[in-house]
């Protein structure tokens, strides 16, 4: 047994130790029956009573944002008890939008960093690889999905798993949203990795199961099983002909190695379990053959393959809380204020009148406002009197304005976020500054987003270096966004023997990598900003070789986005150059021992090459650059401060980009 560096994990065998099925390391292992499948259930049933209340807060959240909260409202008030009128304002629908689309402005990118020189290369493979098994996946559609799920319910729940059947049979990463509803862990349990099970359920069409699995269910699927709780749909969904397909993840010890183990069932039938499968994995092209399923478990990795990302944590369950839990109570005392408000101003637009029972009022004639006569038989003062009516004052509306006020500053959507600034406040640094200030729980939110992004990503690594063992096409950007196709297999991702030393051999290591997430979308005015930054850069002469140390020095004193590959290209610039003088001034010292007059013309090459050239000066710095139109902030440009200002704002809600989230180092 030989132990990986890099804290990775051991191997037992290699490619030349296993040889044939014969040789298969086997364990004692059960096969999943009928009494296993019914203990799941009960499990099963244990952790759906534990999750019960998060399930009422999620379902409750999700009527709130389709501004169906009348039914919330009347648990706990009376509105709306009298037939009239309820308002549903939409304040709090407004402040799910921006957050989500803060978090889609900052929509994420891998960038795979190694941790040893020699996986250098297959980091840069896997840097372009993985946005393309990303994107085939339609990631952003996911991440998007997750992100309202996040923004509402108070978690995004990610699956990632290795579907067998995509590509016609070769097999390929899917990554797809998980509905919370259909998802059951330990109770308590504040990681789901460290819950005992993990059950993921779904309702499928019985002749559907039939047809898929026909050995199975030969004899037809009968009674009900397990049901989830469901959403309130704007449709009728039925439930009829559909049975509950059962997923189950769960760890298990087999010669001391901890593998995860996975069943598959309907009812009491087994559809698939990997403690069933005992067939060792031949692989006839490279002509080795690996345990089986029942050895090894459902994926190398051993993690169960569900990502949850909540926005605002609770101890002991894995599930946050989101926007509609905190700004519920605000946008109650809203709706309520607002429909008082709405009767008022009906009962003041519509007078009411008290008639006596004996009276001989014409009701028709005074109710049509067509005719100008009213006949009744004996007019008296309490025939007819006018209902009173008090207008509000202005206390109400102020505390309209508060409820109002207090559900924007809870969430963080104050009128600064959104692009408004309070009167009085004029200097661009000082908005800049509020919207900066206002976009920190963006931030945060997106920052803990990228870290949910950065586990999805490492598990993809890791399920292709367990699958990836046919040559695949890609398609990705080279240098300068120039198109190339590439071949790749996980054969750069498998243990690499690391030799003998001093007559010990050292065993095997894993590759293992960093990963470190980046918002790939830039608004316009960040492209513009940036652009403008580099023209600046170059008119002021900084990437003129001949300014290398002053334009590093410079540098190290700035703080932008990319300034480390800036610097690393002036000074491999600064490099360039010292070489080609050194190497021109010994083609000038040979030239003037054979031929004088080739030795005059590379003088001359020399001083033109350290003149700059074009009516330069000696230092390269022509008197052109410093004229008044190519300095920020005087002639007709924009001063510097304001653009630096509108350069923040522009950032306010986006995370620090250049973190590496996993064990790496800026």
């Amino acid at each position: 047994m030989n132990p990986l560096i890099n804290n990775g994990p051991v191997i037992a065998e290699t490619k030349e130790q296993v040889k044939s099925p014969e040789a298969m390391p086997m364990a004692t292992v059960t096969p999943i029956g009928s009494e296993q499948l019914k203990k799941f259930t009960e499990i099963l049933q244990k952790y759906k009573s534990g999750k019960t209340r998060t399930e009422q807060r999620i379902v409750a959240s999700e009527n709130w944002w389709k501004l169906r909260n009348t039914m919330e409202e009347q648990k706990e008030t009376e509105i709306g008890q009298d037939g009239g009128f309820t308002s549903r304002s939409g304040w709090l629908h407004n402040v799910i939008v921006s957050k989500h689309a803060d978090a889609m402005e900052a929509y994420p990118e891998p960038n795979i960093l190694p941790r040893e020189v020699g996986d250098r290369g297959e980091a840069q493979k896997l840097s372009a690889i993985v946005p393309c098994v990303l994107e085939q996946n339609k990631f952003e559609e996911t991440y998007s999905k997750a992100m309202w799920q996040k923004t509402k319910t108070g978690t995004g729940a990610y699956k990632v798993v290795w579907d067998k059947n995509k590509l016609n049979g070769l097999g390929d990463i899917n990554i797809e949203s998980a509905n919370l509803l259909n998802l059951y862990w330990e109770p308590g349990v504040t990681n789901i990795q460290k819950s005992r099970y993990f059950f993921h359920t779904e309702l499928c069409d019985k002749d559907y199961l039939e047809q898929k699995y026909p050995e199975q269910l030969r004899d037809g699927l009968k009674g009900e099983g397990f049901i989830s709780t469901k959403f309130l749909y704007d449709d009728t969904v039925s439930t009829e002909n559909k049975a509950t397909v059962i997923e189950v993840y769960y760890h298990k010890y087999i010669e001391g190695k901890k593998t995860l183990q996975y069943c598959k069932y309907v009812n009491d039938i087994v559809l698939y379990a990997t403690e069933n499968d005992t067939q060792p994995i031949i692989n006839e092209l490279e002509g080795t053959v690996k345990p089986p399923m029942a050895v090894t478990g459902l994926y190398d990795h051993g993690k169960f393959p569900y990502v949850f990302d909540p926005l605002f944590p609770i101890e002991g369950s894995p599930c946050g809380y989101g926007f509609v839990d905190i700004c519920r109570n605000p946008q109650t005392e809203i709706d309520i204020l607002k429909t008082s408000f709405i009767k008022n101003a009906m009962v003041g637009a519509i007078p009411r009148y008290f008639s006596s029972n004996d009276s001989s009022l014409n009701e028709a004639e005074f109710l049509d406002l067509s005719k100008p006569i009213v006949h009744v038989n004996n007019v008296r003062e309490d025939t007819l009197r006018r209902v009173e009516y008090n207008s509000l004052d202005g206390n109400y509306i102020n505390i309209f304005d508060r409820s109002i006020q207090e559900l924007r500053e809870t969430s963080g959507n104050t009128e600064t976020s959104t692009g408004n600034i309070s009167s009085g406040v004029t200097a661009a640094s000082a908005i800049a500054a509020l919207q900066e200030a206002s976009g920190k729980g963006s931030r945060d939110s997106t920052q803990a987003s990228y870290r949910a992004y950065s586990e999805i990503v490492e598990i993809t690594i890791e399920l292709i270096r367990q699958f990836y063992d046919m040559p695949r096409q890609f398609r990705i950007l080279g240098e300068y966004g120039a198109e190339q196709y590439i071949t790749y297999t996980n054969a750069g991702l498998q243990p690499q023997h690391q030799g003998k030393d001093f007559g010990q051999d050292m065993g095997y290591r894993l590759p293992i990598f960093d990963i470190k997430v980046s918002a790939q979308k830039k608004n316009v005015y960040t492209k513009v900003s940036q652009n403008e930054l580099a023209l600046q850069f170059f008119q002021l002469g900084f990437f003129n070789p001949q300014m290398t140390d002053q334009a590093l020095l410079c540098l190290d004193l700035m703080e932008f986005d990319g300034k480390d590959t800036v610097m690393q290209k002036v000074s491999k610039n600064g490099t360039i150059f010292q070489k080609l003088l050194q190497y021109m001034q010994l083609a000038l010292a040979f030239a003037q021992q054979s031929d004088p007059m080739l030795a005059e013309q590379i003088a001359q090459d020399v001083m033109a090459t350290m003149g700059g050239g074009g009516g330069s000066t000696m230092d390269g710095i022509s008197p052109k650059m410093f004229q008044s139109d190519n300095i920020a902030g005087i002639g007709n440009k924009e001063p510097t401060n304001v653009a630096n200002a509108r350069s923040r704002a522009s950032q306010a809600s986006q995370p620090d980009s250049g973190k590496a989230t996993k064990g790496g180092k800026k």
